[in-house]
């Protein structure tokens, strides 16, 4: 797999990877990717952004395997960044996710940003081991955050990388650099 910035040349694969999740998948991303609209305003931000989707091979084929963003906040916020992570079905557990999160730290340390958090629901056992196995911990615990598409609510665990503490540590030890080599 190659992860690439996300443009309009995948656009329309990204679609259909959001489409053919599986709606238990879906109920947990916040944005509506069901709409083609909210995709492709995706794909329109400016090259480099903060948007990246994993292809195979050199991405000519135009399918999506996985997806990853950092979306800094703004305000007096604007130090932090929240990831979000999905990858298909097909491709869980080979790796894809861990090399999707690497590549959205390594992007986040170079924009500058010193904290990242991710949300994740209790139960997303493989999602939870990845983020801490990155050095991510639990910040917070909100109870009843979000109504699944069943309409039950449900928790949400905030999970955090102070990345100014961690990246000294990684860069003295040589993490930082293997973080930094090409998925694949």
């Amino acid at each position: 797999m190659t992860i690439v910035p996300l443009s309009a040349d995948h656009a329309e694969a990204l679609v259909a990877f959001f489409r053919d999740l599986p709606d238990g998948d879906r109920t947990f991303i916040r944005e509506d990717v069901s709409d083609p609209a909210t995709v492709h305003a995706w794909a329109a931000e400016p090259a480099g952004g903060s948007r990246w989707v994993a292809v195979p091979g050199t991405g000519e084929d135009g399918g999506v395997c996985g997806y990853v963003a950092v979306l800094p906040l703004s305000g007096w916020s604007d130090h932090v960044g929240e990831v979000r992570l999905v990858v298909a079905p097909a491709a869980r557990g080979t790796g894809l996710g861990r090399d999707l999160a690497r590549h959205a730290l390594v992007q986040a340390v170079e924009a500058g940003l010193r904290k990242l958090v991710v949300e994740v629901v209790p139960g997303q056992g493989p999602a939870l081991t990845l983020f801490t196995a990155l050095g991510f911990t639990g910040e917070a615990l909100l109870r009843d955050q979000i109504r699944d598409r069943d309409g039950e609510l449900r928790d949400l665990m905030v999970l955090a990388h102070h990345v100014g503490d961690t990246w000294s540590g990684m860069t003295a030890v040589g993490v930082a650099d293997a973080l930094d080599e090409p998925a694949g």
